[in-house]
C-alpha cells in the first residue's frame, strides 16, 4: 500500500473494524498498523494542551503534563466577546498539538451555565447559547485550520457535577432545542468539529452514549454532522447499544471488542452500522495525517504567551469604578494585599489542569516594570480559618497608601471538576479582611479570581473599584498590570449574570436533583432570560462591563428583509479621550406569542475598537432563527407573524435604542382535528373558511347557529369541537360533524 493510498473499512476484518471503535489506551486511538492505520494520540484541552508525561504508557495522571501555554479558561475568555481573538487562541493550541503529536484536543466545552454553582462553570462559556456557540466556534475553527481535530463537548445537558456519571437530566424538548442544543448546533453546522464527545449523564432517562435520537437523528441527520462521536471517559456502559446509537469510539478502552464481534455475527449490529462507525475512525485518522507527519516542529513559546496575554486583557470585566479610582496613577503609592497576587489562581482543577510554559504573577509583573509596591498576603489559599498575624500585617500595610489593590477570590479547593459549589460566597476570612482594610483605607480596589460568579453585593460597599478577572491563564499578571495601570482599558462583558443571591436563580429549586434525576423545571428561562422577563433585580446583568472610556450607541434602525428576516444597524461612538472597545449587543424581543417566551434574547454582538472620538456603524443580519421558538406542536422551529422589537445596547439591561419590524411568519399550520378547539379553528386559514361557511349556513337556516356571546365564547374557545354537544346538545354534534366534513373537503 503506497503512502498516499489509505485503507477503507472494506480492507478490514470484522475484528479490526471492532477494534477501531475502542481506544488503544487511555490517550490513543486504536491503530491497525498492518493496514496502515496509526494509533494517534488524543488528549485534554480545553484552554490549552494537557498531555500527560505518562501518556505514552496510557496512564492517567492529571498533574504531570508537558509544558504548554495555559490560556484563560472559558470563564474568562467568554467575557472577551471577541471571536477573532478566540480563533487565534485555537490556532496557537493546534501548533502545540503538532509539536506534541496530538491529533485531537478535547474541547471546547459548550454546556450551558444553568446554575452558577456548577463545578465546571470555569470550563464553559455562558448562560446564553448564542454567545457560547458564536465564541467557542473560534477554538474549533482555529485548531482545525492547522490540521488538528477538536472534540466539542459534552453532548448534551451536562450542567452539573453532582452525580454526573449517571444522573438523568429531565428536560423538555423546547428547552433542549432553545437552550442546551444551539451552541452545539451552530458549531456543527458552521465549523464541523472532527469529533464530538457525548456526556456522562442521561437525558430523559437515556444515557447520552446510547441515545440514537441524540447521536444520529439530531446530530447527524438533522444537523449534518460528518465527524465521529466519542464517549467521555467511562461514559459508555453498553458498547453494542452505543455503537447502534451512533457512538464511533469508546474511551478509554474496556477491552471488550469481542462484544462487538459477537453482536455483529449474531445480527444485533447490522454490518452497515459497524462499517459506518469504523469508517468514521479511519476518516479521522486520515484528516490528521498531514499534521501528525510534521517532524521536529517547535512552537514559539513567547508568541503564544503573547496571545495568552491579549486574551487575558480582554477577559477582565470592570464592575465598579467609583471616583475613577482606576486606572491607578503612575505616581501613586500602592499596596497590594492578597495571596492571589503572588500565587495566582490562573486555571481550574481537574482534567484541564495544565503545566504552563511560564508563569508571571501580578507581583512579578510589578517587579519587571519597576513598580514599587508594598505587599501583604493577608490570608492563605485554603479553606482554613483566618491567621490573625497575616490580617494585622495587611491592615498595617494599607495605612497611607493612595490605593490598595486587594486580590480576593476562590481557592482551588472551592471549585473544580468533580463537585459543585455549595455557596456563591467567597471565604469569610477574605471578606473580614476586606472590611478591616477598608476601615483603615477607603481607596480599595478588589481584583477577583474565580471560575464562576461570586456574590458581590454584601461587601461591595468596602470597595471603590471591582475588577472581575476570572481565571486568566499564565499571562494574567502582566495583563492585570496593563489594565490596572491604564495601559489598556478593560473591555470584557459578563457572559453570566451576577445575582444577588443563589436563591434568586430559577434552577435552584431543582438543584442538584434527587433520586438519580434533576428536573430542568425552569425550561427556557435560564439566566437573564428569567431575570429580565420577570423583572428580578440582579447585581450585575448579563453583558455588563465598564470601560475607562465612554460610549454612545444611537441611530438604531431595523429593516425587514424577508418573511422572517431583518437587518439592524446602529452607530457607536467613543465619546471620551481614551482609546477603547465597546461591544454592541442585539436582542430580539417577541411580541404576543402562543407560548411563554423570554422578554428578549441575544441574537447578535460585535466588539468594536474605537479611538478617542471615533465612531462606526455596525450592522447585523438576523435570520429566521433569530425570531423563532421551538414549537412542540409542530416539532420544529416556528416564527409567528407579528411585531418584533430589535433592541441594541451594551448589556441585557442597558438598551440604547430599539426598532420594530412586522414579520409575516413562516405560515406553519397544524392539521385540525376533532381535538382542536374553536379558537384554533378560527385562527387557522382553512378552519376560518369552514367557520365562515358554517355561519352563512346558519343564517340561511340550513344549520344550527353557533351562539355568539361572551359567556358561550369563553367556553367554546377552549373546548375541543368533539365536546360541543356539552353546550349545544344535538345541535353541537351536528355542527361538529359538519366542520370535520367541510375541512376534509378543503384538504383533499
Amino acid at each position: 500500500m503506497s503512502e498516499n493510498t489509505y485503507p477503507s473499512v472494506n480492507d478490514l476484518t470484522l475484528e479490526e473494524k471492532a477494534s477501531l471503535t475502542s481506544g488503544g489506551d487511555a490517550w490513543h486511538l486504536q491503530g491497525v498498523e498492518a493496514k496502515g492505520i496509526p494509533g494517534y494520540m488524543i488528549t485534554d484541552g480545553p484552554h490549552g494542551l494537557r498531555k500527560s508525561n505518562s501518556a505514552t504508557t496510557g496512564e492517567v495522571d492529571l498533574n504531570n503534563s508537558v509544558p504548554a501555554t495555559c490560556f484563560p479558561p472559558a470563564a474568562g475568555l467568554s467575557s472577551s466577546w471577541n471571536p477573532e481573538l478566540i480563533h487565534q487562541v485555537g490556532e496557537a493550541m493546534a501548533e502545540e498539538c503538532i509539536q506534541e503529536k496530538v491529533a485531537v484536543i478535547l474541547g471546547p466545552g459548550v454546556n450551558i451555565k444553568r446554575n452558577p454553582l456548577g463545578g465546571r462553570c470555569f470550563e464553559y462559556w455562558s448562560e446564553d447559547p448564542y454567545l457560547a456557540g458564536h465564541e467557542a466556534i473560534g477554538i474549533v475553527a482555529g485548531v482545525q485550520s492547522k490540521g488538528v481535530g477538536t472534540s466539542l463537548k459534552h453532548f448534551a445537558a451536562n450542567s452539573q457535577e453532582t452525580d454526573r456519571l449517571r444522573i438523568s437530566a429531565n428536560i423538555s424538548q423546547r428547552a433542549l432545542r432553545e437552550i442546551y442544543f444551539p451552541a452545539f448546533e451552530h458549531i456543527v453546522k458552521e465549523a464541523q468539529p472532527w469529533t464530538i464527545m457525548c456526556a456522562y449523564n442521561c437525558i430523559n432517562g437515556v444515557h447520552a452514549a446510547q441515545d440514537r435520537w441524540l447521536l444520529t437523528d439530531v446530530l447527524r441527520d438533522e444537523w449534518g454532522f460528518q465527524g465521529i462521536v466519542m464517549s467521555d471517559w467511562g461514559a459508555d456502559h453498553d458498547r453494542v447499544a452505543s455503537l447502534n446509537a451512533g457512538l464511533n469510539l469508546e474511551m478509554p478502552p474496556s477491552y471488550t471488542d469481542d462484544q462487538i464481534v459477537y453482536a455483529a455475527r449474531g445480527g444485533r449490529i447490522q454490518p452497515a452500522q459497524l462499517d459506518r462507525m469504523a469508517q468514521g475512525m479511519i476518516d479521522l485518522v486520515n484528516k490528521t495525517r498531514a499534521a501528525m507527519s510534521v517532524e521536529n516542529y517547535r512552537f514559539d513559546i513567547e508568541a503564544h504567551d503573547e496571545v495568552a496575554h491579549q486574551a487575558a486583557v480582554e477577559s477582565m470585566v470592570l464592575l465598579k469604578n467609583d471616583d475613577a479610582i482606576l486606572p491607578v496613577a503612575g505616581d501613586a503609592k500602592v499596596t497590594v494585599i492578597g495571596e492571589f497576587a503572588r500565587t495566582p489562581r490562573y486555571q481550574g482543577g481537574g482534567s484541564s489542569h495544565i503545566t504552563p510554559t511560564k508563569m508571571t504573577s501580578f507581583l512579578d509583573a510589578l517587579t519587571e516594570r519597576g513598580v514599587d509596591a508594598k505587599f501583604a498576603p493577608g490570608f492563605t489559599l485554603d479553606l482554613e480559618p483566618a491567621d490573625p498575624a497575616l490580617e494585622a500585617e495587611a491592615v498595617e500595610a494599607a495605612k497611607g497608601a493612595d490605593v490598595v489593590l486587594m486580590f480576593l477570590g476562590l481557592p482551588e479547593a472551592a471549585e473544580s471538576e468533580g463537585f459543585d459549589r455549595e455557596t456563591l460566597d467567597m471565604p469569610a476570612k477574605q471578606i473580614a479582611l476586606l472590611e478591616a482594610v477598608a476601615a483603615e483605607n477607603k481607596n480599595v480596589v478588589v481584583v477577583l479570581s474565580n471560575g464562576s460568579v461570586v456574590t458581590v453585593a454584601p461587601w461591595a460597599k468596602n470597595a471603590k473599584g471591582i475588577l472581575e478577572s476570572w481565571l486568566l491563564g499564565q499571562s494574567g499578571g502582566p495583563a492585570l498590570a496593563d489594565v490596572l495601570f491604564g495601559k489598556v482599558s478593560p473591555s470584557g462583558k459578563l457572559a453570566q449574570t451576577i445575582p444577588f443571591d443563589i436563591n434568586d436563580d430559577p434552577s435552584t429549586i431543582n438543584w442538584p436533583g434527587e433520586e438519580g434525576h434533576v428536573d430542568y423545571g425552569e425550561g427556557v428561562f435560564v439566566g437573564y432570560r428569567y431575570y429580565d422577563t420577570y423583572n428580578k433585580a440582579v447585581d450585575y446583568p448579563f453583558g455588563f462591563g465598564l470601560s475607562y472610556a465612554t460610549f454612545e450607541v444611537s441611530d438604531v434602525k431595523a429593516v425587514k428583509t424577508g418573511a422572517c428576516t431583518a437587518t439592524v444597524s446602529a452607530v457607536v461612538k467613543n465619546t471620551s479621550n481614551v482609546d477603547a472597545a465597546e461591544t454592541v449587543q442585539v436582542y430580539v424581543a417577541p411580541g404576543k406569542a402562543d407560548v411563554a417566551r423570554p422578554k428578549h434574547e441575544l441574537k447578535g454582538f460585535k466588539k468594536v475598537f474605537l479611538k478617542a472620538g471615533e465612531s462606526a456603524e455596525v450592522s447585523f443580519d438576523l435570520d429566521d432563527r433569530a425570531f423563532a421558538y421551538w414549537s412542540e406542536k409542530f416539532n420544529d422551529w416556528h416564527v409567528e407573524s407579528g411585531e418584533y422589537a430589535i433592541e441594541v445596547g451594551t448589556s441585557s439591561r442597558d438598551i440604547a435604542g430599539s426598532a420594530v419590524v412586522e414579520l409575516d411568519g413562516d405560515g406553519k399550520t397544524q392539521q385540525l382535528t376533532e381535538w382542536s378547539n374553536f379558537m384554533e379553528w378560527r385562527k387557522d386559514p382553512l378552519g376560518s373558511q369552514v367557520l365562515e361557511k358554517l355561519r352563512a349556513e346558519g343564517e340561511a337556516g340550513r344549520m344550527p347557529i353557533v351562539p355568539d356571546n361572551d359567556m358561550t365564547r369563553l367556553f367554546l374557545d377552549s373546548m375541543p369541537i368533539n365536546s360541543m354537544s356539552v353546550l349545544m346538545g344535538a345541535d353541537g354534534k351536528q355542527i361538529f360533524e359538519y366542520m370535520l366534513a367541510e375541512y376534509a373537503e378543503l384538504t383533499k
